[in-house]
């Protein structure tokens, strides 16, 4: 199957009291290219997920966003920093006794003191955290593959369609480049004529002129890669898989063979017909960038 380099997937799972959102998006690159915005106290499970991206995609610029919700209460405890506590009233005594002030300190004033007492997170359970982490990663991964083989079938069908009006413009082109020749030759001997009235037409320099006008305008040999190159690709679109680049490569070559035979061509249909292939290969191109 073809895969769209564009997707999007989002998936939610709820365990344990704790709910992870994730949703993932791309668009075209050239190589595979992650971004990850997610809590910071998950940031430990980053290479975990690159590497679990990786059996999903392969190529796209993809950024993928988590949001997790906690609903614990045990993974948060208060502790009671007793020494800065007793050098917090030290320092209150001393400026107390220094400045003639009375020492008016109780408990309930002397803990609202910075760190004092400070909330600290327990060691969070890991292996807990990723297993549900996990869960909605594969889901969002999952419909996100899915788009991208909904938009890869329409792609696939599209390009299919060029490669059959492209392989029809070769085939004319096939068709009339022999033709081309006869029509030069007919052409020069009824202007040698015509110039030259009742002389004796020298045959043997007439063929020689149109043998050289043959061998500059033949294209044979560009009709034949070119004719290739659309099979190779119509059976890759076929195959599948992550073809992209190798397409594009294919698109640069058929291009190639258009401009030879553009430039080769003296006659105005096979011109305008070559014109007309260079035209679906740009845009052939335009939708081969979309494939992973």
């Amino acid at each position: 199957m073809i895969k769209s380099m564009t997707g999007f997937g989002r998936c939610e799972v709820s365990e344990n009291e704790r709910k992870f959102t994730v949703e993932m998006k791309s668009v075209n690159h050239r190589y595979l290219d992650v971004s990850i915005k997610m809590p910071k106290k998950l940031s430990f499970f980053e290479s975990s997920i690159r590497t679990l991206l990786k059996e999903y995609v392969q190529r796209g610029k993809v950024d993928v966003f988590i949001t997790c919700e906690d609903f614990t209460e045990k993974n948060v405890s208060i502790r009671y920093n007793k020494e800065l506590a007793a050098e917090y009233l030290q320092y209150l005594r001393e400026m107390s006794e220094e400045f003639s002030l009375e020492n008016d300190v109780r408990a309930s004033v002397l803990s609202r003191y910075p760190e004092v007492f400070v909330m600290e997170e327990q060691d969070p359970d890991e292996e807990g955290i990723w297993k549900t982490l996990e869960k909605a990663l594969r889901g969002a991964a999952e419909g996100f593959v899915e788009s991208r083989i909904r938009e890869g079938e329409h792609l696939r069908q599209d390009l299919l369609d060029k490669l059959r009006d492209m392989g029809e413009d070769v085939g004319f082109v096939e068709e009339r480049s022999p033709r081309i020749i006869e029509e030069y030759r007919k052409k020069l001997e009824d202007k040698i004529r015509e110039l030259l009235e009742d002389v004796k037409i020298d045959e043997s320099r007439l063929l020689m002129e149109v043998a050289i006008f043959a061998d500059r305008s033949c294209v044979d040999e560009e009709i034949v890669r070119l004719k290739s190159h659309v099979d190779t690709t119509r059976k890759a679109l076929e195959e599948g898989g992550s073809v992209g680049r190798k397409l594009d490569f294919i698109a640069q070559e058929m291009n190639r063979e258009a401009n030879t035979i553009l430039s080769k061509s003296g006659d105005l249909e096979i011109s305008n017909r070559a014109i007309e292939i260079k035209t679906r290969i740009e845009k052939i191109r335009e939708q081969i960038q979309n494939i992973e």
